[in-house]
C-alpha cells in the first residue's frame, strides 16, 4: 500500500507489531476499539493530527491485521523479528521512511489516549525548528516522540530489545524538548486485561 502524499515534511511511524502476550487477546493491533480494530483508531489520530504520510510496522498476526483492518493511505511494512522487542520494529520503520522526510513522529498502537491534538503539538514543535521532542504528561516523558532525520542512524543503532529510542533520548537529553500534553491526552499503554477493560 503506497500513499500519494508528498514525501517531504515529517512522517508518522506507527509501531503495531506487538503480540499482546499478557493480554491474551491476539495482536494488539486488532483489539476491538469503538467498533473497529485499534490500529484504525491509531492511524486516524495520526492523520487527524496532521501526518500526511503514515508508515505502519506490523509483526504478530500481520496477515490477519492486513486482512481485517482498513490501512488505506498507509505504507505497511513487516518486521519478521518482531518478537525480539520494539527496537527491531523501530529499525524496520525508520528504514521504510521516505528519505526526504524531515522527521519521524513515532507512535504506539496501544496508546488510545493519545489524541490528534497531542500529535499536532509535536508537529508544531518540529515545524518551529525542533528535531528531537517528546510528549510529556505532568512533566514525564512518554509518547509520541519526534525524531529528526539526522538522528535516524543513531536511533536505529540504539534500538535493541524493547528499548526503542530510549538510548537516543537519553544521550541527547540536553536537546530534547518536552511538549506538555497532559491537558489534552493520556499516555497509558494497554499491557494487561485490567488496562484494556478500563479503556473499553
Amino acid at each position: 500500500m503506497t500513499p500519494t502524499e508528498p514525501d517531504s515534511g515529517p512522517a508518522a511511524l506507527l509501531l503495531a507489531a506487538g503480540e499482546g502476550r499478557r493480554l491474551g487477546l491476539g495482536p494488539k493491533a486488532l483489539l476491538p476499539y469503538r467498533g473497529r480494530p485499534l490500529i484504525e483508531h491509531a492511524v486516524s489520530v495520526l492523520h487527524a493530527g496532521g501526518c500526511a504520510r503514515v508508515v505502519v510496522v506490523l509483526g504478530a498476526g500481520a496477515d490477519e491485521v492486513v486482512g481485517a483492518a482498513d490501512l488505506r493511505g498507509c505504507t505497511v511494512v513487516r518486521n519478521p523479528d518482531w518478537s525480539s522487542g520494539m527496537g527491531s520494529s523501530l529499525r524496520v520503520g525508520l528504514a521504510a521512511l521516505p528519505p526526504a522526510a524531515s522527521a519521524a513522529l513515532v507512535s504506539l498502537v496501544d496508546t488510545p489516549g493519545v489524541t490528534s491534538e497531542a500529535v499536532a503539538r509535536l508537529l508544531d514543535a518540529h515545524r518551529s525548528g525542533v528535531d528531537l521532542a517528546a510528549a510529556a504528561y505532568d512533566g514525564k516523558r512518554a509518547h509520541p516522540v519526534i525524531i529528526g532525520a539526522r538522528h535516524w542512524p543513531e536511533a536505529s543503532a540504539g534500538a535493541v530489545g524493547d528499548a526503542g529510542a530510549r538510548a537516543l533520548l537519553r544521550d541527547h537529553a540536553d536537546e530534547l524538548l518536552l511538549v506538555e500534553c497532559g491537558d489534552i491526552a493520556v499516555p497509558d499503554d494497554i499491557d494487561t486485561p485490567e488496562a484494556w477493560a478500563a479503556w473499553r
